[in-house]
Parts: structure tokens; C-alpha cells; sequence
């Protein structure tokens, strides 16, 4: 079950307006302003499609992501590399566990001021999303 929308305050529309967070009964969503008029989007679609472009990116770097998350942890012995790389390489399987945390606001505002942004129509079809560090056209 989905608690919160996972990218709240970094999703925006079109026409570069936040887009806003709220929930119909327990369901959590995108509010897209379409001419005055307030579309909720179920936000476990857009976060999902996110979700699956981050994961697509990641494919066959997932030695080399590893290696570094496990420097980054402090743990870079091989059993470390080796749980973080298996991870890395089942990352669909860990979406469901995420949509139950969520992601720390902290975290949230760390993506907003590096500049990562995720862009959706009124549909809550996501059009692109900018990540930091990408070189252009990456994103697209």
C-alpha cells in the first residue's frame, strides 16, 4: 500500500508549476493545476514511471554503483560489494518496500536542490525528469 507520493515538492508540470501533494481518502496524489481546474493523479503511477527510469539508467553499472556505495557506507570489503551489487541488480523488487518507507523528506530537499526535477502532462504522464550530473538528453 502506498503511504505518501514518493517525490512530493519535486514534480512539476508543464509549464515549470510545482505540482502539489494531497490524498483522495488513502490514496495519495499528484494536484495538477489545469486551468483552475484541480486533477488528482494517483501518484503510485507517476512514481512508478520515475521509479522505472532510474532503474533503466542504473542497468550494467550495478558493479560500479556497488563498489561505490559500499566506499560511501564505509564497508567496501567483498561481502558488502556483493549484497549492495545483488540489490542493485533486483531494484524492481525493492519499489514496494520504498512506496511503504517512503523517502526522507532530507532526502527529498537534497534531490529539489540539486537540481532534480520530474515532469508530467495533465495525464500524470511523465514527459522527462532532470538529475543532476546527467549530460543533455539523458533525462529524455
Amino acid at each position: 500500500m502506498v503511504r505518501n507520493a514518493l517525490f512530493t515538492g519535486l514534480v512539476f508540470d508543464e509549464f515549470d508549476r510545482p505540482v502539489g501533494a494531497a490524498s483522495v481518502g488513502l490514496e495519495p496524489c499528484y494536484v495538477i493545476d489545469d486551468a483552475g481546474f484541480k486533477r488528482h493523479i494517483p501518484s503510485e503511477g507517476v512514481d512508478r514511471q520515475v521509479l522505472s527510469k532510474i532503474a533503466s539508467l542504473m542497468k550494467g553499472s550495478e558493479d560500479l554503483l556497488s563498489e561505490q556505495a559500499a566506499k560511501m557506507l564505509g564497508t567496501d570489503d567483498p561481502f558488502s560489494k556483493a549484497i549492495i551489487e545483488t540489490q542493485l541488480k533486483n531494484i524492481e523488487k525493492q519499489f514496494d518496500a520504498l512506496f511503504e518507507a517512503g523517502i526522507p523528506e532530507e532526502m527529498r530537499a537534497y534531490l529539489g536542490m540539486t537540481g532534480f526535477k520530474v515532469i508530467v502532462n495533465l495525464h500524470g504522464e511523465v514527459l522527462r525528469f532532470e538529475q543532476p550530473g546527467a549530460p543533455p538528453g539523458q533525462d529524455e
